[in-house]
């Protein structure tokens, strides 16, 4: 094996998160499985993996640094050696304990994907089980799950009761829509011969709430003002999904203006900024009747009438 530095594109100072994440980028770019019969591209694969599995043990890096390849002889698999990814995973999971996983490496997409494969290599009969025998992963399950408008957009821990009796805490994250499937590692029906259990996948299905409306990661609702409030102006508190806020009316404020409160709307995620709720005024007049508020109008109507309609050119 060349330098693992080269390899990983990291300088020979490079930071373990430096070199994790260098990893990560190359893996999700140079996995075997994404590159089906591309013998250059498995190679690097090796390369790169067993450059990682030297420079993230401190020790193996530490011979590397002091002695070049010659130091680390005997700290790590070359490239050449390495039996593939399936074996440095292996030997990646008995160094580190059962509780390793793709997590450790991966963002949380990247880490599904790289479990996806494993559990299509384990289903394809490459596990065997305590016994000795072939093991299969088992099935999957799924669950739908109806959430709160302000639940998905704030974010909440809903608790969940699965097919087998068992409950648990189901975190929703922020900024969640209608279709998103929520992915409970482990949780669905158990394998044969001791294999690993399936996966529980959980839908989730925002309900309609009585007055937001989702724009994107923006938040849209309709506030009824009174007709002086419109015509004077004035302070009115108006809810988000964060929580009452006050709101600014501007005198002579139409029905249908809309008002922009800032950062108010879906929380940051995914590289998405916060949204904005945007808040439309609609004028309601008071219920019964109302004497004098029909004569005040009146008076208003003979001394200062206007047509708002004349730039459409009917009256």
């Amino acid at each position: 094996m060349s330098d693992p530095y080269k390899i990983l594109g990291v300088k020979s100072d490079a930071s373990q998160d430096e070199i994790k994440k260098a990893y990560r980028t190359l893996a999700k770019k140079l996995h075997p499985d994404l590159n089906p019969g591309d013998k250059k591209v498995e190679q690097e694969f090796k390369d790169v993996t067993a450059a990682y599995d030297l420079l993230s043990d401190e020790k193996k890096r530490a011979k590397y640094d002091r002695g070049g390849m010659a130091g680390a002889a005997g700290a790590g698999p070359s490239a050449k050696s390495a039996s593939g990814f399936w074996k440095a995973w292996t030997s990646a999971r008995k160094k580190q304990g059962s509780g390793f996983g793709f997590s450790d490496i991966f963002d949380d997409d990247d880490a599904d994907m790289f479990d996806d494969i494993l559990r299509k290599h384990d289903q394809g009969g490459g596990g065997s089980g305590r016994g000795g025998g072939a093991y299969t992963v088992g099935p999957d399950v799924n669950y739908k799950l109806k959430v709160g408008f302000v639940e998905a957009a704030a974010g909440a821990t809903k608790r969940v009761t699965l097919s087998d009796g068992k409950t648990l805490d189901l975190k929703i994250p922020p900024a969640t829509e209608t279709g998103k499937t929520l992915r409970l590692k482990g949780q669905g029906r158990k394998g044969s011969n001791n294999g690993p259990a399936g996966d529980a996948f959980v839908e989730i299905t925002v309900e309609p709430h009585d007055y937001f409306q989702r724009d994107g990661q923006n938040i849209r609702v309709d506030i009824p003002v009174t007709l002086y409030e419109a015509v004077l102006g004035g302070t009115i508190t108006v809810p988000t999904v964060h929580g009452n806020v006050s709101l600014k009316i501007p005198p002579k404020s139409n029905t249908g203006a809309t008002l922009r409160l800032k950062g108010k709307g879906m929380p940051a995620v995914g590289g998405k900024a916060a949204g904005d709720q945007l808040v439309t005024l609609k004028i309601v007049l008071p219920e019964g009747e109302d004497p004098e508020l029909i004569k005040l109008m009146q008076k208003w109507s003979d001394e200062k009438g206007y047509n708002p309609r004349h730039k459409m050119r009917f009256s």
